[in-house]
């Protein structure tokens, strides 16, 4: 996840002066750097990292010591805390007793909570990927505003095609975690009484969430993100898009504002084709107003 992280950070920093068409309800809305949409990205996975954090902290505590029901009959006091010393010193990870063995070993609420965790994580890489897989669209009939690295090209019947098989394969291991997850939340639930007997099937499932997901990321980014390149045709079309109208909204009010969007729509004409025809500003105001790149920062 790190390495991703470093990755879109990156490329956040070289699409930044990279002006494009933004893209609401699958419509053109207003520009947006290329730079921005990457670093909505990259927040994305820096909010996932910060979470799994937490969700390292509630893995670090251990039930030991509650013997079979959680009250500790027959174990010597100072067993647990030696034993999970050793356990620290073995894997340099520091972990600590519970203080509610009732609670911890009637529960696997702690695997519960990371896996749940990491499900978010793959609910935002999936996202991610398939904004890629849509920007890299084309690339003469499709969005085409990035080109992604040919990491399989060709096909077996269309010379020349590549596919976007990296971000393909992400979306894959992700909807497997949202799967896993679904089992680990079974598994949690099922307890009875004084202990959970559906651990292993739990921790089996976070464990290959974890593993693929961070594969799959190492991956993602090492053969994918870091070979992205911008295209012209983002900067190209911005210009042609309808909902630039936004920036006249100020000077000529809403309505006059939507009517020219509509205008420009049925005649194919640009948006500052049609205000010189049908307002008192001048072509150079309307370079100043429509301008694409003062567009992405609020004024």
């Amino acid at each position: 996840m790190k390495i991703l992280e470093s990755s879109l950070e990156k490329k956040s920093k070289e699409f930044w002066e990279i002006v494009k068409t933004g893209r609401t309800h699958l419509q053109d809305a207003t520009p947006i750097r290329l730079g921005q949409e990457f670093k909505g990205y990259l927040g994305q996975v820096k909010n996932s990292i910060n979470k799994i954090e937490l969700a390292l902290n509630e893995l670090s505590i251990l039930a030991l010591g509650g013997t079979a029901v959680g009250t500790g009959i027959g174990m010597n006091p100072e067993f647990c805390g030696e034993v999970i010393k050793k356990i620290g010193d073995k894997t340099g990870i520091k972990f600590s007793e519970t203080d509610n063995h009732f609670q911890s070993q009637s529960t696997i609420d702690g695997i519960v909570f990371a896996s749940g965790i990491i499900r978010s994580y793959a609910v935002s890489l999936m996202k991610i990927a398939n904004d890629i897989r849509w920007l890299g669209s084309g690339p003469r009939a499709g969005i085409g505003e990035i080109s992604l690295p040919e990491v399989q090209p060709g096909s077996s019947i269309m010379p020349g095609k590549v596919n976007p098989v990296i971000a393909e394969s992400i979306t894959m291991i992700c909807a497997q975690v949202m799967g896993n997850d679904q089992t680990v939340s079974i598994a949690g639930q099922s307890g009875n009484f004084e202990l959970n007997v559906m651990m292993p099937v739990a921790a089996h499932n976070l464990l290959e969430s974890i593993e693929i997901l961070s594969t799959g990321s190492k991956n993602f980014s090492e053969q994918c993100i870091d070979g992205l390149e911008a295209t012209t045709k983002g900067p190209q079309m911005v210009n042609q898009g309808l909902a630039i109208c936004t920036a006249l909204a100020p000077k000529i009010g809403y309505d006059k504002a939507a009517d020219i969007a509509h205008k420009a729509s049925l005649s194919g004409e640009t948006i500052k084709e049609v205000a010189l025809k049908e307002t008192d500003l001048s072509s150079d105001d309307l370079d100043v107003i429509l301008e694409p790149l003062s567009m992405t920062e609020p004024k």
